[in-house]
């Protein structure tokens, strides 16, 4: 077996379809703090990758560049204005020209004020377009990512990159070109202005920048590596709290609620020392590059004052130099206070992209629709391994015809519900085939294969809504008349009639409201809605009591004819009838037979197995011997 599982891993990697979406997804999602996903993505490929959803808001997002820079050229003329009442106006006694230069400073302000309005509330909502198109696609790519993804990463550390990642980028896609194209355009004409006051002043002046630079840079990776920590925190608490709140019942029940926020706290004190470094980092960060731009006005004023001492420069260019330096330092300083919320978003888009650039579970070139399936199954030298675990399936030959069932029983983790899983190919096999009226599964799409399986398992997933809505999910475009019938076949009907608000009466999340007998049924009745010519029950009754369990069997049973069933079961009273019984034991086939010809096998396992659930005499003496054989 090894030497052909050498070779079947051999052949894995030299197919790209068999190792491609299942095997990469598999690997974790990046939570390192160097700010790069495993992608690889250079910094000039992320720019071009988050400007292309600026294009559905092309038109908008000019008008909203066109009003940023009307802003900044506003707030150039009020220093002019002063210059003119310093050097003119006031010395001259022009009256009239003071309030005529008044009052248009006054409208040009009543412009800004629109202006700002517009920037805020467009430059928001075109924010809030592209945070929403990138969580469209999000979703939609989670849609198709492959079981691998869901069993390597926690629901929480998804939904915080779906939800408070996207909102920093969206913050970052609104406020990154306002405030870089603003901070440019004032910084430009703030220097032409202020040459025109003094060239060797404002040159004075000027140096410090490359200072500036020098220090925003120190800091800036600091501030990136810190901030990717925190979110990477910010993640683990969000997977923690979805974790506790979704078992907060199991854990009332084992009032374990000490345990639970100790488990909290931990990654609660994690989330305050990523926290600690990154505000540490930003404080670095902001006061030093607070201390530079203070630097300037103490430049300005010994410069300025030697200027004006030695004559180079007059008390009124003075005076307009001091109030129309801030112009200077002022696109400096919000470029500085920027620096934060583009960290955020820079880096939650990273985290966004390292998703998206997860390859998502795919069919193989040429795979088609067969349209609707006998049910032949056939499984040839099927073997399979889960990541980071021993082969979990080898050598697997099995085989049911149409309208048939094959149960498959033995200890728990021999593969029962593997064998299930690989079918409608939710993982992709290391070995072997499987093969459906004589068509390998991996030539299907993975829709229509998946449109032919009806599953029902022992945990029971129902969405929080109606109870007509959870029916209707088995096949969306059926009659209500088709849902009730669905309902009436899997003996629930009479049940939801006795409802104040019938089928329209709302189960909680994940059907809390409902027992787990009627929760079992409402499955039952979504898969007869569907209707497909397969069916998996993976142990559909094994979490119910005996009489819930008869009734529900009823339904199975009437749900299973006709149908090619594959049943997994450890009560063997519900598998006697079975065409074939396999008795999975250590990732193979142990046995293999009807229920008759199993039972033949004195010291079989199925035979001893049977024999210890239906006497009572000497089952201390049959858990020993089976046991130590079986491995049960």
């Amino acid at each position: 077996m090894k030497n052909g599982k050498t070779t079947e891993k051999a052949k894995e990697k030299e197919s790209p379809i068999a190792e491609g979406p299942n095997k990469a997804a598999k690997k974790k999602l990046s939570e390192n703090p160097n700010g790069k996903s495993e992608s690889g993505i250079s910094d000039l490929a992320l720019v071009r990758r988050f400007a292309s959803y600026y294009r559905p808001h092309r038109l908008m997002f000019s008008l909203d560049m066109a009003a940023s820079i009307l802003i900044s050229l506003i707030g150039m003329v009020y220093p002019r204005i002063t210059n003119l009442m310093l050097k003119d106006l006031i010395p001259n006694q022009k009256l009239q020209g003071i309030i005529i230069a008044g009052g248009a400073v006054l409208a040009l302000y009543l412009i800004r004020m629109f202006l700002r309005y517009f920037v805020q509330y467009y430059g928001h909502m075109i924010g809030t377009g592209m945070q929403a198109q990138m969580r469209r696609d999000l979703f939609s790519h989670l849609q198709k990512m492959p079981f691998s993804f869901y069993d390597e990463h926690e629901t929480g550390k998804i939904m915080s990159r779906m939800t408070s990642d996207l909102f920093d980028v969206s913050e970052l896609a609104h406020h990154g070109p306002e405030n870089i194209l603003t901070s440019v355009t004032m910084f430009v004409a703030a220097f032409i202005y202020l040459c025109t006051l003094n060239i060797w002043l404002t040159l004075i002046i000027f140096s410090c920048v490359p200072i500036l630079i020098l220090v925003a840079a120190r800091y800036r990776k600091d501030m990136r590596q810190a901030f990717t920590e925190r979110r990477a925190s910010t993640a683990e608490i969000n997977a923690s709290l979805e974790s506790s709140i979704s078992g907060i019942r199991v854990t009332k029940a084992f009032t374990n609620s000490e345990k639970e926020k100790e488990k909290f706290e931990e990654g609660n004190g994690k989330f305050i020392e990523a926290s600690r470094k990154s505000y540490m980092a930003m404080g670095k960060y902001h006061s030093g590059s607070s201390f530079i731009t203070d630097f300037f006005n103490v430049v300005i004023l010994l410069a300025g004052g030697v200027f004006l001492y030695k004559g180079l420069i007059d008390a009124a260019g003075y005076a307009t130099f001091i109030v129309s330096v801030n112009l200077f330092i002022s696109p400096i300083m919000t470029l500085i206070n920027f620096m934060e919320s583009f960290q955020n978003g820079v880096s939650g888009f990273r985290r966004y992209v390292e998703i998206m650039d997860l390859p998502e579970e795919e069919d193989e070139p040429g795979a088609y629709d067969p349209g609707v399936l006998k049910g032949d199954i056939e499984l040839k030298n099927v073997s399979f391994t889960y990541e980071k675990s021993d082969e979990i399936l080898h050598g697997i030959d099995l085989k049911v015809g149409r309208g048939g069932t094959l149960a498959l029983v033995g200890p728990s983790g021999g593969g029962k519900t593997t064998i299930c899983h690989l079918l409608p190919r939710f993982y992709r096999l290391d070995g072997g085939d499987i093969t459906i009226d004589g068509i390998s599964i991996s030539k299907m799409t993975a829709e229509s294969l998946r449109r032919n399986i009806g599953i029902v398992q022992q945990d029971v997933f129902l969405f929080n809504g109606s109870i007509y809505d959870n029916i209707l999910y088995g096949r969306l475009d059926a009659t209500p008349e088709e849902v009730y019938e669905a309902a009436r076949r899997a003996n629930i009907d009479s049940w939801v009639q006795t409802l104040e608000e019938g089928y329209d009466t709302q189960i909680g999340e994940r059907g809390v409201k409902l027992s787990g007998g009627q929760k079992q049924r409402l499955s039952i009745a979504r898969v007869f809605l569907k209707n497909p010519p397969i069916l998996i029950l993976d142990e559909a009754t094994s979490a119910l009591d005996n009489t819930t369990e008869i009734l529900i069997q009823r339904s199975l049973d009437e749900l299973t004819a006709g149908r090619t069933t594959v049943v997994v079961a450890h009560r063997l009273s519900t598998v006697r009838r079975a065409t074939k019984i396999a008795v999975i034991a250590s990732g193979s086939v142990a046995e293999l037979g009807t229920h008759e010809e199993l039972l033949a096998i004195p010291d079989g396992i199925y035979a001893r197995l049977y024999r210890l659930q239906f006497r009572e005499a000497d089952a201390d003496t049959d858990i020993g011997k089976l046991s130590e054989s079986a491995g049960f």
